[in-house]
């Protein structure tokens, strides 16, 4: 996978200075767009658009100091329609305007071009069932947070101490479907971006039946039932299970990092989209605990049996 991912790399390295078709540089990684981009994103610390933008600004900004073409120029060579989106864009990675780092010749910031390699790793084993599970809902609620890849993420568990007993009683009588059980955090990425810093929807709540659709009244777990809590509605699909255990927030945080660098390049399955489950024990900070993630997944070819695209 790593190879492939490096040619769809090489592929857009080629066509900084051109519209880039990110469906073409899904094609030639083999893996679907909407996984590339979470893959990516995990690799690289960054998403793939804020790399576009800052190997373009990296180019350009040598273009700039170079003097031999017009300021306007360089922004239509890098597909701005204006000068102004082009200072924006400059200044967002180089701290400065085009036209003040021309004049000055200032010290300006490079993105060097990635390449992924291996790296012998993978020393701890990973145990992992993959769930075909019918369509279900989250009940629950709901808030935004910032993404923190390292420590404690103090807006989350906020929103959990803000839930009070009425709530989490309201939610318990809601389970309906077998398993993930209990209470969960769901995460959705509605920028797609796994960026530290980056918003996420953050659901604590339980996974409990569909609505039905008759309008009839139905089990625990309809739209009817609900009470005040809000749904998050889950398709149907394959899941990924990971059980592990670990201090509380690190391990879950490194089984996390670990599932997207580590187990989906050494594995036929590829992310799809749909919320992030989580499922541990209330414990204090540090703390060693079981927990179980969930992730959602489609299977795919192997990567290395495709015909090449070079």
């Amino acid at each position: 996978m790593l190879e492939r991912l490096n040619q769809a790399l090489d592929h857009l390295e080629d066509r900084l200075d051109q519209d880039i078709d990110m469906a073409e540089v899904a094609r030639i990684a083999a893996v679907p767009e909407y996984h590339l981009r979470r893959l990516f994103s995990a690799l690289a610390g960054m998403p793939l658009p804020a790399y576009v933008r800052r190997r373009r600004m990296t180019l350009a900004g040598a273009e700039v100091l170079a003097g031999e073409l017009t300021l306007l120029d360089i922004a239509v060579r890098y597909g701005y329609g204006s000068g102004e989106a082009f200072a924006r864009a400059f200044r967002s990675v180089h701290g400065i305007g085009p036209g003040e780092a021309r004049r000055t010749g200032a010290v300006l910031t490079a993105q060097p071009r990635m390449s992924f390699r291996v790296v012998v790793e993978g020393s701890t084993s990973m145990r992992y069932r993959i769930v075909e599970k019918e369509p279900f809902r989250v009940a629950g609620r709901k808030t935004t947070v910032p993404l923190v890849h390292d420590g404690v993420n103090a807006a989350a568990m906020a929103h959990v101490e803000s839930l009070d007993a009425r709530t989490i009683t309201q939610m318990k009588e809601l389970r309906g479907v077998r398993e993930p059980e209990g209470i969960l955090s769901a995460f959705v990425y509605p920028t797609g971006s796994r960026e530290e810093g980056a918003d996420a929807d953050f659901w604590v709540g339980v996974a409990t039946r569909p609505a039905t659709t008759t309008g009839e009244p139905g089990p625990p777990g309809d739209l009817d039932a609900l009470g005040d809590l809000e749904a998050l509605d889950v398709p149907a699909g394959t899941w990924a299970v990971f059980d592990h255990h670990g201090a509380y927030p690190s391990a879950v945080q490194e089984l996390w990092h670990d599932v997207f660098t580590l187990w989906f390049p050494s594995n036929p399955y590829t992310s799809r989209p749909g919320p992030e489950l989580l499922r541990t024990s209330p414990v204090d900070v540090g703390s060693s605990t079981g927990f179980q993630l969930w992730i959602p997944v489609e299977r795919t070819l192997d990567p290395s049996r495709l015909p090449s695209n070079t």
